[in-house]
């Protein structure tokens, strides 16, 4: 029995990605715990920033740092309004350098569908791990955040910006995508300041993820609602535990909740 405090999961690209759960004094290897049966018991909150034991209000921050800290700006989500190229501090300048003005990367993936994101050139291919992405293929290497979030925002009207998450954890067929007609559609769509950033290798990155049984029918685990469940691990994806059940846990969207966590 392993107790601790829910984090996103450390992941790493093999032939079959790997799932890590960190908690205290141990570093759980999901991929080995396939049929397996889990038992997850919720225990309490604690939020990432400053260990409060106040309720977990979103990101995994309690209320007060949800609005305070830095890692939770509003540029977080919307890349477009980042000003720290312009010396323009939102909550933490030093943060918020540190984060923004670093190669950011604008890509097409195809998880639930081909959708457009950006993320931070270091956290490839944790991205797209993440999302639970099949396939995927940068088109931007941008040197700020705020460029990537114009890239963005630019081919928001061709592509979606969003995963069906749903859809996503039920999708164990890869639906065709003609890469090169939608590569294509999302250069011609680049405002002509952002074409000098094109990536122009086109290199296809395909990931495999260890799942033996999708779920037929989604049923999303409240664990704060129920307290406690028991189940057969069948499968991780994106961030999402799968049960023989149909159950499914999304870990990343539970950070700052202390569980208590038994395999079998």
């Amino acid at each position: 029995m392993f107790s601790g405090v829910l984090r996103k999961m450390p992941t790493e690209l093999t032939q079959q990605v790997q799932y890590y759960l960190p908690l205290p004094n141990h570093f759980l290897h999901l991929n080995q715990s396939l049929n397996k049966k889990v038992r997850l018991r919720f225990k309490g909150y604690e939020c990432l920033n400053c260990s409060s034991t106040e309720t977990i209000f979103r990101q995994g921050f309690c209320k007060k740092c949800f609005f305070e800290s830095p890692q939770a700006g509003d540029w977080i989500m919307r890349p477009e309004l980042s000003t720290a190229h312009l010396d323009i501090e939102d909550r933490d300048l030093a943060y918020e350098k540190k984060v923004q003005l670093q190669p950011h990367i604008v890509y097409l993936a195809h998880s639930s569908h081909l959708k457009v994101g950006i993320t931070r050139k270091s956290q490839l291919p944790t991205r797209w791990i993440d999302q639970g992405a099949h396939q995927a293929m940068a088109l931007l290497e941008v040197p700020n955040r705020y460029l990537a979030g114009v890239g963005e925002v630019a081919l928001k009207a061709h592509f979606s910006d969003k995963t069906n998450w749903r859809k996503m954890l039920q999708f164990n067929e890869i639906e065709e995508i003609d890469w090169i007609a939608a590569r294509n559609t999302a250069i011609d769509a680049l405002p002509k300041d952002l074409k000098p950033f094109i990536i122009h290798e086109e290199e296809l990155l395909e990931l495999n993820f260890p799942v033996e049984q999708y779920p037929e029918k989604v049923k999303s685990l409240n664990l704060v609602k129920e307290e406690q469940f028991e189940g057969v691990l069948k499968g991780v994806k994106g961030q999402y535990l799968i049960f023989e059940d149909n159950t499914v846990f999304n870990v990343r969207s539970n950070e700052g909740l202390v569980v208590e966590f038994t395999i079998d």
